[in-house]
């Protein structure tokens, strides 16, 4: 599995920081999107990077050409990126993943967005009204962005996230595709369940919430 090449979106970013180390310690060959390359602290012989915008789709297809696997760890970012920046990285990568006829797309998300088998309880039915009244449009583009993953035909996994803790620590780790049973995720742990992704087949077509257990 390690010939494999991961083309990394939100690398600098909370997760992805965390995501890049996690994959360049496991000997996979990543290119990373970078839009602002001084805010990457991370040098390796196994790091590609393109430099440029999400929103580009001729940068999105030199990024995802000659890669195995796309993942995407984008955020908001800072500075804050337009609300709409899910739906329209998402749109860019499937027509880039389709030009290259590549398959697996594996992609974070928050906890608000609502999936067909959800079973939400009272905690996370409330943070997911929670993001909707105070961050309406963004929240309501991460909803859309499912939406066009399950109508594509792609092998997408989409992992709804509570509040990243930034720490290498690993600790044990709960899934659920119906309901979030944790308040936080280690982003070392959400590291240790995307690099198990890569092989894994379990999640294709689904959205399952992590959470430290």
């Amino acid at each position: 599995m390690q010939d494999l090449k991961i083309a990394l979106i939100g690398a600098t970013g909370k997760a992805g920081t965390y995501i890049l180390k996690a994959l360049l310690a496991q000997q996979f060959r990543v290119k990373a999107l970078i839009r602002n390359p001084e805010k990457l602290q991370i040098h390796h012989p196994s790091l590609e990077i393109v430099i440029g915008d999400v929103k580009d789709v001729e940068t999105v297809h030199a990024l995802i050409q000659g890669c195995d696997i796309m993942v995407s760890a984008l955020g908001m970012g800072q500075p804050a990126s337009e609300k709409t920046i899910f739906t329209q990285s998402t749109a860019n990568i499937l027509k880039a993943m389709k030009a290259f006829d590549l398959k697996r797309y594996i992609v974070i998300t928050g906890i608000n967005v609502d999936s067909t088998a959800d079973e939400k309880d009272a905690k996370t039915q409330f943070a997911t009204k929670w993001m909707y009244d105070n961050y309406p449009v963004s929240t309501a583009d991460r909803q859309k962005e499912y939406d066009l993953l399950t109508e594509s035909d792609l092998d997408w996994t989409l992992i709804r996230l509570p509040l990243i803790m930034q720490t290498d620590e690993q600790t044990a780790a709960g899934t659920s595709l119906i309901n979030c049973d944790g308040d936080q995720i280690n982003a070392s742990n959400l590291a240790r369940f995307i690099i198990e992704q890569l092989g894994e087949k379990t999640f294709i077509k689904k959205a399952p919430f992590i959470w430290n257990s």
